[in-house]
């Protein structure tokens, strides 16, 4: 597929998403991998370079979460090669077997999304991102994915994954938690007031959008307020600073959430072509199920990725 020619840098343009683990980040990496096309986007997973497999890890009584149990220093070496438009041999962790397996040649192209765990580790690699995310679902939520997740997929008994989540608190406090800090903006997927037991397409999501990146103007669809599913509210994060925070409920109707998608889709017209790939996610059953929570925020962050290649960078 040829470059974009709207482009205003000679760069790759990078995305970070971090967060815990099972916070929804490959499904995020997914479909904003599908809006920009997929022979445009690389899509590299940080957790391939933990630096012991998962019967080490359990010998030497270390997490995944914790930077000593991960290659930082060659994470942080990749990056700024993919950064200057150079290859990298990226090692492979196998989450299925929690092996090691042989490292992948992978190329830059035009946009690189780097999602895992421990993205912003260093203030080396955190230089090299033009957006970043930082994924917070309420903690309930992301038990509720991470145990949907391990048993189904990873071959871990419900026990498994509660004694595993018991014993990573608190390298997610030291290790992963503090990173929230360094990211432009903050996605926040959380049940309804009225149901609390939604784990899919009808959840709340909250951003939390710093002003370190310019962010499009939504008042042509939050002007008639909460009643319609969107809210934008000015708040102040815990270290004092101003930020903007976008509501959008998950019972939206199909009518706003178009008009929002819309607004957004006008914002990235060479995206267009690939718009019915937005907001699917498969769920618990192996269903594909459409979200328009999950849709609005696939496309509000790659709207700020194509603001990035026409040179409206972080500050």
């Amino acid at each position: 597929m040829p470059k974009s020619n709207f482009r205003q840098v000679d760069h790759p343009i990078i995305l970070g998403i971090v967060g815990d683990s099972a916070a929804g980040k490959t499904t995020l990496t997914s479909g904003i991998a599908q809006i920009l096309g997929p022979d445009r986007v690389a899509t590299i997973c940080t957790d391939d370079y933990h630096r012991y497999s998962r019967r080490e890890r359990a010998e030497n009584g270390i997490s995944a979460l914790d930077p000593e149990g991960n290659y930082i220093d060659i994470l942080e070496q990749h990056i700024q090669m993919l950064r200057q438009g150079r290859p990298i041999l990226k090692p492979v962790y196998n989450h299925n077997t929690g092996a090691l397996d042989a490292p992948e040649y992978i190329e830059p192209k035009e946009y690189i999304i780097l999602e895992g765990l421990l993205g912003y580790t260093s203030r080396a690699m955190r230089s090299c991102y033009d957006v970043k995310v930082y994924m917070e679902p309420v903690e309930d939520l992301r038990v509720k994915w991470k145990i949907q997740r391990d048993t189904g997929k990873r071959g871990y008994t419900v026990d498994e994954v509660k004694a595993s989540l018991k014993k990573r608190v608190s390298d997610s406090v030291d290790f992963i938690q503090p990173q929230r800090t360094f990211s432009d903006m903050v996605v926040q997927f959380y049940p309804p007031g009225t149901d609390h037991e939604e784990s899919g397409a009808h959840l709340n999501v909250r951003h939390t959008l710093r002003p370190t990146l310019p962010h499009p103007d939504l008042t042509p669809v939050l002007d008639a307020g909460i009643k319609n599913g969107f809210r934008l509210e000015l708040a102040r994060v815990i270290d004092g600073k101003p930020v903007d925070v976008l509501d959008i409920s998950g019972a939206i109707d199909d009518k706003r959430a178009k008009n929002m998608e819309d607004l957004l889709w006008n914002l990235i017209p060479e995206a267009q072509y690939l718009r019915e790939n937005v907001g699917q996610f498969t769920d618990g059953q192996n269903n594909n199920v459409l979200s328009h929570s999950l849709a609005l925020s696939q496309l509000l962050i790659t709207y700020h990725m194509v603001k990035a290649a026409l040179g409206h960078h972080a500050i």
